[in-house]
């Protein structure tokens, strides 16, 4: 049971009456009992909510940043007409709107209510609980009742750097000899046979063909197909710094990974409860692991646009998420839908099980691409003993996203406080500088760039791979 405004109201107006009364206890008592009985009455003529039913229908994906609409069916099986308020409460992160919706069902019909989600975070947002108050004739009390209507909609990540995609199709479009511009001399499988030119290499003419041609004809390549390439995404805790700023339109995040804390009050049961701050506030910046989930997707469909196999691995402690073998057509839906409810783990990742896992996996020769962090730290005690063991038989490129602040503060000279954050800033820039180095030295090809420059930078490093026949 629930009393209304116009309730309160009522006993306002009846405590005036009895101030105003010669004989106040008489008054009081007449008052309670008329205000009781009227509660009673509404409350017995309101529409009964304990057997309403409720279906959900919609879709349960959306890209984030994008909008979807939730449809929910009350059906009012009872004999009475049931008017007043229903709350349909989601996870904060959700951006569940509106928050409170008018409810009317004639007895033994069905109304569908509509909920749009707006997600601010990528995930599994789950509907939390449907709450019905069914307000009396007279206004004065309601009956309430809340229910369990499950639904779930997974947020996949946005993709943001589909944007660069055009521009490196194009450039693997010359190097596959598909464009009139053939990039000569690059790759390793045959292609065809060409007249020719001023500033070919000589090492490419073929004598054979010159000799039954009567002229100089040299081999063209492409670049090779069917090769392989791994992405490996470390969840550990360095993958959850916030570093750059968030993209427009996606809010960032203010909670710890896998809660919702942060975003306001937690839906409650009532009609009133709702969400707390939307997209924006809090903390700036995307996680890196958000970075380096965009970079994957990019150099994914990349690498399958050329024709190459690509496989897709999550791993910390243990493997979080993986795709192999998804066909070039299902290759990206299974990797958005893989990486959506992935979350930073606030653990040092096993570099050892990483490089097991990466090898029981890749049993032939290819391209390991590691998303991980150049820190110091992290690297000198985990991937640095182990990657001569990947790149002993394997291509490894380690890609990792520079924090652009480092950069800002190495820059500042305006007080003293900005003096030693400029060493700390240098200091820090030193260290990556011989990780960097370090890795190198071990056969080992590092991208690092800034956020906003990652997805390309780490596409145009496969390229130049491509280009140069190491894969």
């Amino acid at each position: 049971m629930a009393l209304t405004g116009r309730a309160g109201l009522l006993a306002a107006l009846a405590a005036i009456v009895v101030l105003l009364a010669p004989e106040p206890g008489l008054v009081v008592l007449a008052a309670a009992l008329v205000l009781a009985a009227l509660v009673t009455a509404d409350l017995l003529l309101a529409g009964g909510v304990r057997g309403l039913r409720f279906h959900r229908d919609g879709d349960n994906r959306v890209r984030l940043g994008g909008s979807l609409v939730i449809g929910l069916v009350v059906d009012n099986p009872g004999p009475r007409r049931l008017r007043g308020v229903l709350r349909d409460a989601w996870q904060p992160s959700a951006g569940a709107a509106p928050r409170r919706q008018a409810l009317d069902v004639p007895p033994g019909e069905r109304r569908r209510l509509v909920t749009t989600l707006t997600p601010v975070r990528r995930g599994d947002r789950e509907a939390v609980a449907v709450t019905v108050r069914s307000v009396g004739p007279l206004g004065l009390a309601a009956r309430q009742r809340t229910f369990e209507a499950p639904w779930t909609v997974r947020v996949l990540p946005p993709f943001l750097s589909r944007r660069h995609l055009p521009a490196r199709l194009a450039r693997l479009r010359e190097m596959d000899g598909r464009h009139p511009a053939l990039v000569r001399g690059q790759g390793t499988e045959f292609d065809s046979l060409r007249e020719y030119v001023v500033g070919d290499d000589v090492r490419s003419i073929d004598w054979r063909a010159s000799a039954r041609r009567s002229d100089v004809v040299v081999r063209t390549w492409r670049p090779e197909r069917d090769r392989r390439v791994l992405i490996v995404l470390d969840t550990g805790r360095t993958s959850a710094g916030r570093i750059g700023t968030a993209p427009l339109g996606f809010g960032p995040d203010v909670s710890a990974p896998g809660s919702d804390a942060g975003r306001g009050p937690k839906a409650g049961p009532g009609p009133g409860s709702g969400p707390g701050s939307g997209p924006g506030s809090g903390a700036s910046g995307w996680p890196r692991l958000d970075w380096s989930m965009d970079a994957a997707l990019l150099l994914a469909a990349l690498a399958a646009r050329a024709g190459d196999r690509v496989d897709f691995l999550a791993y910390d402690r243990a493997v979080r998420a993986q795709v192999s073998g998804a066909s070039r057509t299902e290759l990206l839906s299974s990797m958005v839908n893989a990486m959506a409810p992935i979350e930073a783990e606030l653990v040092e990742a096993d570099a050892a099980g990483m490089a097991a896992a990466v090898l029981s996996r890749a049993r032939r020769r290819c391209l390991v691409v590691l998303l991980t962090d150049l820190n110091t730290a992290a690297m000198e005690e985990g991937l640095l003993p182990v990657l001569p063991q990947l790149s002993a038989r394997h291509l490894v490129l380690a890609a990792a996203v520079a924090d652009p602040r480092v950069a800002e503060m190495a820059a500042g000279r305006g007080s003293a406080e900005a003096v030693y954050d400029a060493a700390a800033a240098e200091r820090l820039r030193g260290e990556r500088s011989e990780v960097t180095a370090t890795l190198r030295r071990q056969g080992v090809e590092v991208v690092d760039a800034l956020p906003e420059d990652f997805a390309p930078a780490l596409a145009d490093a496969y390229l130049a791979l491509k280009a140069a026949g190491r894969l």
